[in-house]
């Protein structure tokens, strides 16, 4: 008698775990059936770029950026280890939605030179009061990316000080041939 009620309520389980997963299934397809596209999209943006700020060897001397369209994301910028370009590609890939991806991501030559001009910008711009607390963050709004010893600035800054401050400190650099100043300041157009 017991073997046939613990039977009765195992069949009972199983078969309401398996009517609640059809309907989640048939919940999602709906939902996504209803969703316009420029909603869709924007959720695509919004999550492509937690996906690349969340991976783990992403940091300040790596640059990427994206390019949505539709279910096409197209990846750009630039990193020091070819892992990283995979890795982003791959996270991406993963996005519900993102049909296509296009990796256009370059991957920085590795250099003895370059890695000291990392370092010492990174200390340069850094260092100074005032840009210091853009190094708080996780992953810093200031990103130094040099390619044969020339140094470009990227990222976002809270003003116009800020943004040629890091221009004049990066400048200041022994060994550096050149400095591409591209930081956006923060509510400007």
């Amino acid at each position: 008698m017991k073997r046939c009620i613990l039977a009765c309520a195992c069949a009972i389980g199983m078969a309401c775990a398996i009517g609640q997963a059809q309907n989640k299934d048939r919940n999602r397809a709906d939902r996504a059936a209803t969703m316009p596209a420029a909603v869709g999209q924007d959720r695509i943006t919004r999550e492509v770029r937690h996906e690349l700020v969340m991976l783990p060897y992403y940091g300040v001397f790596d640059n990427l950026a994206y390019r949505v369209d539709g279910g096409t994301v197209t990846l750009l910028g630039q990193v020091t280890r070819p892992t990283l370009k995979s890795d982003a590609g791959n996270v991406v890939k993963g996005i519900e939605g993102v049909t296509k991806v296009e990796n256009q991501i370059q991957v920085l030559p590795a250099s003895p030179m370059d890695d000291r001009i990392r370092i010492a910008t990174y200390r340069a711009v850094f260092g100074k009061p005032g840009l210091d607390r853009y190094a708080m963050q996780a992953v810093p709004p200031i990103h130094i990316i040099v390619d044969n010893g020339k140094v470009t600035l990227e990222g976002v800054v809270a003003s116009d000080a800020d943004k040629n401050q890091a221009g004049i400190y990066a400048n200041g650099v022994p060994g550096v041939f050149s400095v591409s100043n591209n930081l956006r300041v923060e509510g400007a157009k």
